[in-house]
């Protein structure tokens, strides 16, 4: 975890190639058996770090599939307060948002009822409200069938 906090810090710091460089090292050393926590952490960062929405996709459906193979045991090693269960609204939230950025408006209105699903696992902190305000956003840029990018949308920077 910590080679892949120093990855996404490149990212943060204004680097995004150096970034997903980093994380795409960190990925293939994992392999497709790699730790599922940190398969899901490299996808969804690197997910972040493409501006086309089907590159976006494929990594965030990685990290769905990482997620789902993830258990809360796992979890609760790397910290005792994580919780599997609250990755999934920010994970459901990436796919609906990349599909209605594709104009896939269906497969986006089915991720995004996913992510509604899944927000009781989220705090009523800061991330929590983030997320909360996200599926909100793009709920509404489903229902009028818009496909540009959010302007607050994560972009691993």
């Amino acid at each position: 975890m910590a080679a892949i906090t120093r990855a996404i810090t490149l990212g943060s710091e204004g680097s995004p190639d150096a970034a997903r460089t980093a994380l795409m090292e960190i990925w293939d050393a994992l392999g497709p058996q790699g730790d599922p926590l940190h398969r899901c952490t490299v996808a969804h960062y690197l997910a972040d770090l493409y501006e086309d929405a089907a590159q976006a996709l494929s990594w965030d459906i990685r990290a769905l599939d990482a997620a789902d193979s993830l258990t809360g045991d796992r979890a609760r090693r790397y910290d005792a307060r994580l919780d599997v269960r609250g990755f999934y609204p920010s994970l459901h939230l990436n796919l609906a948002d990349n599909y209605r950025r594709l104009g896939s408006f269906d497969a986006a209105q089915r991720e995004i009822d996913a992510a509604r699903d899944s927000l009781d696992t989220l705090g009523d902190d800061a991330y929590g409200e983030i997320v909360r305000k996200a599926v909100d956003e793009i709920a509404q840029s489903i229902r009028v069938r818009e496909t540009a990018r959010r302007k607050s949308a994560p972009d691993g920077r």
